[in-house]
């Protein structure tokens, strides 16, 4: 049935904005992710799912923070870094500052991490749970000023709604 929930989701986002692109996305996760209690496997759908359905994208996935560093997690795209000190790049620094970064030009961004040298606009998403980060999602594209504001929102709500399934499951961190 997923093959064909995706190719349904493709043809209806030819005539989508932007907005309601992201929640049929959200919808989407939710339904694949809502019943599983594994955090691991459900960063592995997610990151999946964001990679096969967003454009111009050319890696997606999750860093968990262990020991106050980050760890790869799940993700689709090239080889990665494997650990990235809290505030360090664009990733360690959207923990440190515990807020989304939205970076239009990563090699403007001081102390970026280069783990793919064609990734040239990023996103990173703290996620938490009780409102203590546990990880982030970070998405790379080749595309300058890739991600705007309407993908930061919808971003956001499909992490939002990820943190929810964690509690409901009894996800501690």
């Amino acid at each position: 049935m997923l093959p064909v929930c995706y190719a349904l989701l493709q043809y209806l986002t030819l005539y989508m904005t932007k907005v309601e692109e992201y929640g049929l996305l959200q919808k989407q996760i939710e339904a694949i992710i809502s019943d599983e209690a594994d955090v691991i496997a459900n960063m592995a759908n997610i990151s999946a799912l964001l990679f096969e359905t967003l454009s111009d994208v050319n890696w997606a996935g999750f860093y968990r923070l262990v020991d106050n560093e980050l760890v790869l997690g799940p993700f689709q795209g090239k080889v990665a870094c494997i650990r990235i000190p809290v505030g360090k790049g664009v990733c360690g620094t959207s923990v440190a500052e515990d807020k989304t970064m939205r970076v239009a030009n990563v090699h403007d961004f001081s102390g970026h991490i280069a783990c793919d040298a064609n990734s040239n606009s990023e996103i990173v998403i703290p996620v938490k749970v009780k409102g203590k980060i546990i990880a982030v999602l970070d998405i790379d594209s080749p595309i300058y000023e890739r991600f705007d504001e309407s993908d930061q929102k919808g971003l956001e709500s499909i992490i939002n709604a990820f943190e929810n399934i964690m509690i409901k499951h009894g996800v501690v961190n």
